[in-house]
């Protein structure tokens, strides 16, 4: 598969930007202290909708020609994608179809709801969501939309570290949640194209490492069971990501369930910002591996701040 372009980049940064919020860089002297690291947190929890997603999501929409736009966007999603394209699809007028599992959190089906997106209920198994979307998809004529593994997708969700890299542009690593992918890869590409020899790694949790066994293997591997707190980081990367993370990216991390309720607990008291557990996996990758980035300025991509307040870990 052929990496996308420089100039693939920039005209996906232009298209998006009008469309999401430059969300702010926090830094912390304390977190710095501790980890030895200088750290700048880009807060996409900020983001419209509380997640980069909403990145990923308007670029595809808007890459749609104007005829099938108007047919609508259809995808599967449990969480933050659904939100994304919910939003972004109510902002350029066109219907959004909405595929989810019936063991979704309430509140993300409520939040759904407001962004007027259609839902479909579904068996919580990827093969009910997907053959539920093509049925969809054959009925009304809207564009599937994959949560990660969608080349606009994954340009779109990448211009957040295009953001963080024009603001810093002397960062020496880049460090992201790894899940479904997309956002790995395209940070990965703002890297190559916007940076100056910038490392990117993803944070991965230990209970859900299929990212870190298809990096260290060359193919893509998949859970059989999937426990972790981190709840966006429970799929699996796709055949348009990989390639991209397999060249590009240096290395992926793995932790463990109480490290990354450990660094989430120290994000929300030392930031005073509301993380989700996802968002908090890439903090606890460096805490683990203080000494592949001691010294070093390191940005981190708060993914997303859509947690359910009424069932915190700590």
């Amino acid at each position: 598969m052929m990496i996308p372009s420089q100039q693939d980049v920039q005209q996906a940064f232009a298209r998006v930007a009008p469309h999401v919020h430059q969300t702010p860089v926090l830094t912390s002297r304390l977190l710095d202290e501790l980890s030895g690291v200088s750290i700048f947190f880009k807060c996409e929890n900020f983001q419209k909708m509380g997640a980069f997603k909403m990145r990923g999501a308007i670029n595809a929409i808007l890459q749609i020609p104007g005829s099938d736009q108007a047919k609508g966007v259809v995808t599967h999603s449990s969480g933050n994608f659904a939100q994304a394209v919910s939003l972004a699809a109510k902002n350029l007028g066109i219907p959004a179809h909405i595929v989810m599992p019936t063991n979704a959190p309430q509140v993300k089906k409520d939040a759904v709801t407001s962004y007027k997106g259609i839902i479909y209920e579904s068996e919580p198994t990827i093969a009910a969501r997907q053959a539920l979307a093509s049925k969809i998809q054959d009925k009304t004529g809207a564009t599937f939309l994959h949560p990660s593994n969608h080349m606009d997708v994954i340009l779109g969700q990448g211009t957040a570290a295009i953001e963080l890299l024009q603001e810093q542009p002397s960062l020496h690593t880049i460090i992201t949640p790894v899940g479904g992918g997309g956002l790995l890869a395209g940070s990965a590409l703002a890297a190559k194209y916007y940076g100056s020899s910038v490392n990117v790694y993803g944070g991965e949790p230990l209970n859900a490492d299929d990212a870190y066994r298809s990096f260290h293997s060359g193919e893509i591997q998949y859970n059989t069971q999937v426990q972790t707190i981190a709840d966006g980081l429970r799929t699996h990367l796709g055949d348009t990501n990989f390639p991209i993370i397999k060249t590009l990216v240096t290395d992926i991390i793995r932790v463990e369930e109480q490290e990354i309720i450990a660094a989430m607990k120290l994000l929300w008291e030392r930031l005073k910002i509301i993380i989700e557990p996802s968002c908090a996996v890439p903090f606890a990758a460096l805490l683990k591996d203080k000494k592949t980035f001691a010294g070093k300025k390191v940005g981190i991509i708060l993914s997303g701040g859509n947690v359910d307040l009424t069932s915190l870990p700590f």
